[in-house]
């Protein structure tokens, strides 16, 4: 995301936040403008090292929970659930339940929000009598760019900064 264009997001998280009777505190806008930095996803730890590269004082683990709940809590990001990691949210001014194309060559991932899968999970799951309390698609494979060079099948998804949650 270009800095105008990351600017602007945040802009638009901190007015939906206001919306919603909600503070996205500087802390807060530092977390979510580091996850709005990649289109990979990131561990906590990972936003940890980036939060203390960018600040004289010390930052704890807990911190960066915190933040992480709270804007997970308000749609801003999304948790990647098999990477242990997380992302921004492409659209957050809606609630949704999102789709991820997760590349494994280079790490890149992709939100989509596709109302037919989500039909069709909910549906699938009615017909079980199942509640879904958190319906993630989460699809591994290769992305266009990593399609055209040789990749290993068993090469582990390419994700620098992916830490433990």
């Amino acid at each position: 995301m270009t800095e105008p264009g990351l600017e602007q997001w945040l802009n638009q998280a901190d007015a939906l936040c206001r919306r919603r009777g909600a503070r996205l505190t500087a802390q807060r806008r530092r977390v979510l403008a580091i996850l709005g930095r990649t289109r990979r996803p990131l561990g906590a730890y990972a936003i940890l090292d980036a939060l203390r590269d960018q600040s004289a004082r010390s930052t704890a683990p807990p911190t960066v929970y915190r933040a992480l709940e709270f804007l997970l809590e308000h749609g801003l990001i999304h948790r990647i659930e098999s990477l242990h990691a997380f992302i921004g949210c492409t659209h957050p001014e809606h609630p949704h339940a999102g789709q991820f194309l997760i590349c494994r060559g280079c790490g890149l991932v992709e939100e989509k929000e596709d109302d037919r899968i989500q039909d069709s999970l909910g549906q699938t799951a009615q017909d079980s009598g199942f509640k879904s309390e958190r319906p993630v698609v989460e699809l591994i494979g290769l992305c266009a760019d990593c399609r055209a060079r040789p990749i290993s099948a068993s090469e582990p998804i390419g994700q620098p900064g992916v830490g433990s949650p």
